[in-house]
């Protein structure tokens, strides 16, 4: 009785259109939209400016130059697949000025009036690994900094700094791989995509999936 009674009510509801035999596989798939935390870029030109400690300079020589590249690579890509103009003054202009004159490593706002641009975006690297300080033999990079947008706009003061969250980028999650000549540049080249994914998505909106 209790059998026939189940079927009689699923048929009822499969008759009325209701949604709630919907399979289980669609039930909580949703999307989010992140906010972007600074808004401003779009169309106008930015420099990216890396500081790193002198310590990551001597067994990196090219790391603050290659972080800024890889981030403002990825934040020409995302603009232009959003239609967004930005303009982004080349890393490696920024890196030979920061070569000739190393106090202004410290003065976006210097750097920013060198190149005419409307933002600095400065990152203040405090925290870099390829590999694992207590395992040597393992890699598993980190990069950790500050992140911050200087506005020199014509007009703007001292005070128009923003700060915006940190950053971590950690590559590979969970645990770390085996020391190799194979796996120490993908490593090292991961753990800067993952980073500049992390600082360019502060300045667009995107969405995610919530499962």
């Amino acid at each position: 009785m209790r059998t026939l009674t189940l079927v009689v009510l699923v048929v009822a509801v499969a008759a009325s259109g209701c949604n709630w035999l919907t399979p289980l596989v669609f039930v909580g798939e949703h999307k989010k939209e992140v906010t972007a935390e600074f808004d401003k870029l779009p169309g106008s030109r930015v420099a990216v400016l890396v500081w790193t400690d002198p310590a990551v300079l001597f067994d990196y020589p090219y790391a603050r130059f290659e972080l800024a590249s890889y981030v403002t690579e990825k934040l020409t890509t995302e603009f232009g697949s959003r239609n967004q103009r930005i303009d982004l003054v080349n890393a490696r202009e920024v890196e030979d000025f920061v070569r000739r004159d190393p106090g202004v490593a410290v003065d976006p706002r210097t750097v920013g009036r060198q190149f005419n641009a409307d933002f600095v975006l400065y990152l203040e690297v405090i925290a870099f690994q390829i590999r694992d300080p207590r395992q040597p033999q393992f890699l598993q990079g980190r990069i950790g900094a500050s992140v911050a947008v200087y506005d020199i706009r014509p007009g703007a003061g001292a005070a128009d700094r923003y700060e915006l969250a940190p950053v971590e980028a950690v590559y590979p999650e969970g645990q770390p791989v085996v020391l190799s000549a194979t796996n120490a540049p993908l490593v090292r080249e991961m753990t800067y995509r993952t980073f500049a994914d992390m600082v360019a998505r502060k300045f667009y909106n995107y969405t995610v999936e919530i499962r």
